[in-house]
């Protein structure tokens, strides 16, 4: 039995309406690709080359309902994310998008909730959907996410200010998958946090890619990332995508200049080898 398609981008272009004196903007034009069930897509490119528009968009966040709203907007081409269509997704489309993708933006421990804990902060997805959800199955979904990101149960009482960045970083992770989504999108996960807890993430992120019929959608510059926990990465420029394909195959043959110099700038330094003088003899 062949499966459905995660995410079928065709020919995507995204833009941000103008709002009062600035201008409309483009970000991003021309984007496609066809993540299978169960397969990791990696995202890398430049600041401002559309990779986190693109992340929001396909977790279903910020896309305005009606004319004249905030937000990005698909102006050209098509995203389909679980069969439902986001170019002209309807509130209840949105609705079923956002239940069965889990987000983790970027810099996404700033984004949890100072005066909740982090039992409360985990299960805050479920109740906002279920204001009669039972207090105590939420706490123990939260627990088991909190196992799942690998931190202790004893970090559950305890509040975001008393953590740190990597330890927020994975209770943030938590919260995105605490409604167990279909497809994980995340956002720069490794940004600003130490090498030991960069490893951990890494870790993680593999891991979920051997969950059957898993998928996620990974925006990172970390190579490791797009090493370990990616099938396929697409290359974006400016909105536009210059490369896709295994991160190796793209990085060893660059057919856009772009891509050249991102392969020559991910290259280990050469070891100088130091010519020895000769002696007169």
């Amino acid at each position: 039995m062949i499966s459905d398609p995660a995410i079928v981008v065709s020919d995507l272009s995204v833009e941000y309406p103008a709002r009062g004196a600035s201008p409309s903007c483009v970000a991003l034009r021309g984007v496609s690709f066809r993540l299978e069930a169960g397969r990791s897509i990696g995202v890398l490119g430049e600041t401002g080359s559309g990779k986190s528009t693109l992340a929001s968009v396909l977790a279903g966040r910020g896309i305005p309902l009606r004319s004249g709203e905030p937000g990005p907007r698909i102006s050209g081409g098509e995203a389909t994310v679980l069969g439902h269509s986001l170019r002209h997704a309807r509130k209840r489309d949105l609705a079923e998008v956002t239940f069965h993708v889990g987000y983790l933006p970027q810099e996404a421990a700033a984004t949890l909730e100072p005066t909740l804990s982090v039992q409360d902060n985990i299960s805050l997805p479920i109740v906002e959907r279920d204001h009669h959800y039972s207090r105590r199955a939420a706490g123990e979904r939260a627990a088991l996410m909190l196992d799942t990101v690998h931190l202790p149960l004893s970090v559950l009482a305890k509040y975001p200010y008393e953590l740190s960045a990597g330890q927020r970083q994975r209770v943030a992770l938590a919260k995105a998958l605490v409604l167990g989504p279909q497809i994980l999108v995340v956002d720069e996960p490794t940004a600003g946090i130490d090498a030991t807890v960069r490893d951990a993430v890494i870790d993680l992120l593999a891991q979920l890619r051997g969950h059957e019929g898993f998928s996620a959608v990974i925006v990172s510059h970390d190579l490791a990332v797009l090493r370990r926990a990616t099938d396929v990465s697409l290359v974006l420029q400016g909105g536009r995508p210059v490369g896709y394909g295994p991160i190796e195959d793209v990085l060893a043959d660059p057919a856009h200049p772009f891509v050249r110099g991102l392969a020559d700038a991910l290259k280990p330094p050469q070891r100088r080898t130091e010519r020895r003088p000769q002696r007169a003899g």
